[in-house]
């Protein structure tokens, strides 16, 4: 009787614009296409990331949000990369994506070096590190917002300015819907994915939405 293959999706990445035509893409291609034959593997859909580098977060890939997008879309739940430094060439780059896949129930194979991502302690302690700072840095959000208002108040009697999102025809909604996965413990990052994901619009026709502008929205917002 024939095993099923494991349906997976691939992930690559070329730092430099000057690289795409060069041997990058099919040198991690091989690579992977190898680790697949020999693991029962079947790549349904490739993810190229052309000319970005190494440092850029998560909200500056285009290929790396389709990539989540995806796999949060059709069941796929696991990623082949060539080697870590694919997600990023910095340690700290690389555990805070690796760190957001595990987190939605993803896994990463990186097929030249499997079990750095899973089984290295350091990488474990950092990964658990990196949650508990995640953490501390939303309690100290909601502090500065709560503090930033008293003082506006006392200064001002009152905390307005240019009429900011929410106050448009249903743009409340929309708030409500990132403060409320905001309040589960997405990050900036996944909740920007997920409003695109829900095709939510912007207050700017036609751009999506990005980490910064959610993280804005949240500032504001949080403690009204």
């Amino acid at each position: 009787m024939a095993h099923l293959s494991m349906k997976t999706f691939a992930y690559l990445r070329v730092s430099s614009v000057g690289q795409i035509d060069g041997d990058g893409f099919p040198r991690q291609r091989a690579a992977i296409e190898k680790w697949a034959s020999a693991n029962a593997a079947d790549v349904v859909r490739w993810f190229e990331e052309r000319g970005i580098s190494g440092k850029t977060d998560l909200e500056n890939r285009p290929a790396l949000g389709e990539l989540f997008q995806a796999l949060n879309a059709n069941g796929v739940k696991t990623v082949l990369i060539e080697r870590l430094d694919r997600l990023g060439r910095e340690l700290m780059v690389q555990e805070n994506l690796l760190a957001q896949f595990i987190k939605q129930g993803f896994q990463i194979v990186s097929v030249t070096e499997p079990s750095l991502c899973d089984e290295d302690a350091t990488r474990v302690l950092i990964r658990q590190m990196l949650g508990a700072i995640g953490q501390f840095d939303r309690t100290r959000i909601v502090e500065k917002l709560r503090a930033a208002r008293v003082r506006k108040r006392q200064q001002t009697g009152r905390c307005e300015g240019r009429k900011p999102y929410g106050t448009r025809q249903g743009e409340s909604e929309t708030i409500r819907r990132i403060l409320d996965l905001f309040n589960t413990g997405k990050n900036f990052t996944q909740i920007a994915l997920e409003l695109n994901a829900e095709n939510r619009p912007t207050r700017t026709k036609g751009s999506r939405w990005s980490s910064s502008t959610v993280a804005k929205i949240i500032r504001r917002n949080a403690n009204q």
